[in-house]
């Protein structure tokens, strides 16, 4: 496998692969700076949407994978979402991904988030995976947290095989596959 430049990512966005698609780092809004997004130098930085479900105990509902409880967040929707300390919010990108059928794809928290002791989780895409990616904010710090919507949230790098896998996810009818908006734990 080798990681992906900012060529190879505009060429596949041309088919594609990311929508809508920056092919240049996005660092200002008219006069305002913003966290930067856009193709970099080897990754694709995805921005964050403005609807975030912001984990709280008001409920006292317990967090179950299995089955999970709407009871246990709440609705945010604005330019910007306030996490409470030692929390966490789910958000999903502006951007809908279509990977390819030979490539993963591995995302990062931006620095600008993990020096203010937020961390960006998000699980792998895998080759043939398609939708809007959920993304998990958790603060690790004992005072409020903002993520700005609309703004640079994580970076994506994409790594290419020289052969397709043999199952992708969309051959196995993966429970994620073409979610739009926050998407909750499936069973």
């Amino acid at each position: 496998m080798t990681i992906k430049s900012d060529r190879w990512i505009i060429e596949k966005a041309k088919s594609g692969m990311i929508e809508p698609f920056e092919a240049k780092q996005i660092r200002t809004r008219g006069e305002d700076k913003v966290i930067s997004y856009g193709t970099s130098s080897y990754g694709y930085d995805v921005r964050c949407a403005n609807d975030f479900k912001v984990f709280t105990n008001i409920h006292s509902a317990t967090v179950d994978p299995k089955a999970f409880s709407e009871n246990s967040f709440v609705d945010v929707s604005g330019e910007t979402c306030v996490i409470p300390p030692n929390s966490f919010a789910l958000a999903s990108t502006v951007e809908y991904f279509r990977i390819p059928e030979n490539v993963l794809t591995i995302c990062l928290g931006k620095s600008t988030y993990a020096r203010c002791g937020i961390i960006v989780n998000v699980t792998p895409l895998e080759p043939e995976w398609e939708g809007h990616v959920t993304l998990e904010f958790s603060n690790t710090t004992t005072l409020p947290a903002k993520i700005y919507a609309n703004e640079g949230v994580a970076q994506m790098l994409f790594f290419e095989s020289d052969e397709r896998c043999e199952i992708t996810y969309k051959d196995r009818n993966g429970k994620y596959q073409g979610q739009t908006g926050v998407t909750l734990p499936k069973p």
